[in-house]
């Protein structure tokens, strides 16, 4: 795969707090990164508005919401990211089999209503923040990072969010076309700050990941195209995972 295939699978995180400052990272990156996340902080700042003119300048938008409320809410709240033509958008699994079914369907009936592609869910497992050992009673983290993600799947969604350790299990269990996103991702000497799970670039192509999501090292980086370019070239170098590493083309989930 070239690396004008691998930025295709490289999300720059906008952790910024303004329109301004999401648009100078954008046009910093022109030419090298062409997809992008916004999670809460900037869109609870700057709103829809935002991502109708990321998508209207060709963006490809990552809508980082992770949302968890009742099944009809969450329907409601996938319908207008499908209408905002986002391409990813985040859900916590912990919603439960109910929510994560009714937003599928409703991202599929206005999908098929607007005549578009509809948006891929992915399923938030455990946050990359959380240190490993116990997690949900006695159940060790990498065990219900599994088992969140099964429950993903045969929901229906196309895909989770999870760190590169749990990458190559995940795939196994719920098949190479599974989807996975992967944050917490550090270049080699680059500090791990609030994150916890860790891996680097080329180790989250080597694991099979779909989408690698990295923000403060580009952010924070005195020439952030260069540091772009330095983490597209590591991906290369690591080359794309086959068909049975866990990714298959660019993870578009069947369309």
């Amino acid at each position: 795969m070239s690396e004008e295939g691998m930025a295709a699978r490289l999300i720059v995180a906008l952790d910024v707090p303004t329109r301004k400052d999401a648009k100078r990272v954008v046009h910093t990156l022109d030419g090298v990164v062409e997809f992008f996340k916004v999670g809460l902080e900037l869109f609870t700042a700057e709103g829809p508005a935002l991502i109708e003119e990321l998508t209207s300048e060709g963006r490809e938008v990552f809508l980082d919401l992770k949302l968890h409320d009742i099944p009809n809410t969450v329907a409601g709240a996938v319908r207008s990211a499908t209408r905002l033509g986002v391409r990813l958008l985040t859900l916590h699994t912990l919603g439960g089999s109910e929510m994560m079914r009714s937003s599928v369907g409703a991202g599929a009936e206005e999908a098929d209503r607007l005549g578009v592609n509809p948006v891929d869910l992915l399923g938030v497992t455990v946050l990359t923040s959380q240190r490993g050992g116990t997690f949900i009673g006695d159940r060790d983290l990498g065990e219900a990072v599994l088992t969140l993600a099964t429950e993903a799947r045969d929901s229906g969604l196309p895909g989770v969010v999870a760190s590169v350790g749990e990458c190559r299990a995940i795939k196994k269990t719920c098949g190479a076309r599974f989807l996975v996103a992967t944050p917490g991702i550090r270049p080699v000497g680059a500090a791990s700050e609030d994150q916890k799970r860790v891996a680097t670039p080329g180790g989250a192509v080597e694991a099979g990941s779909n989408f690698v999501v990295v923000g403060r090292p580009v952010l924070k980086a005195d020439d952030p195209a260069g540091a772009a370019r330095s983490i597209l070239e590591e991906m290369q170098a690591f080359g794309p995972p086959t068909e049975s590493d866990g990714c298959a083309g660019d993870g578009r989930s069947g369309r």
